[in-house]
């Protein structure tokens, strides 16, 4: 979003949708076709934010530089109750995977792995969107790639943390 351009949705969201903010920033949305008094929203980078499905809008980023959001819209509704599993990552290693949000629709997960370390053994069973907040030894700073169901093993080789979002689509 370009700075103190205002960004009109005469239409809204028809769809529930997931923020992650990819920079520090602050906006003002304004709900409602007129566009009348709305809230200031300051964040930083890797802040997310639910948002329902709504009506008209307008948002203008106040901050003095652009602002990028990563946007994930959810098409439907989940398709029941979200499976478990014994291996959770939130579970099995709670010192790397904590969970940042949950509703029906998604969970997300903000995960750290420090210089060198190792995670434990654990499974992800819902389709998720990563978005990785730094370099990684496999990953570069801003990429977003999809993942399916996988059981493995996680490790940071590298000397610097490992920082991500992961938005699990129930």
């Amino acid at each position: 979003l370009t700075p103190h351009a205002p960004v009109v949705s005469a239409n809204g969201h028809a769809t529930n949708h997931m923020l992650i903010y990819m920079d520090d920033g602050e906006m003002q949305v304004q709900e409602g076709a007129s566009g009348a008094s709305g809230a200031k929203r300051t964040f930083k980078r890797g802040d997310v934010l639910w948002r329902p499905a709504s009506g008209p809008y307008v948002a203008v980023n106040t901050s003095d530089h652009p602002i990028r959001i990563l946007e994930i819209d959810l098409k439907g509704k989940p398709a029941g109750p979200a499976p478990k599993t014994a291996l959770d990552p939130a579970a099995v290693d709670p010192q790397r995977y904590k969970v940042e949000f949950e509703n029906e629709f998604v969970r997300v997960l903000r995960i750290h792995f420090g210089p060198k370390e190792t995670g434990a053994n654990h499974e992800h069973i819902l389709n998720r969107v990563v978005f990785y907040l730094n370099d990684q030894p496999n990953a570069k700073a801003d990429e977003v790639r999809m993942s399916g169901a996988a059981t493995h093993v996680e490790s940071n080789n590298s000397d610097q943390p490992a920082d991500r979002i992961a938005v699990e689509i129930k």
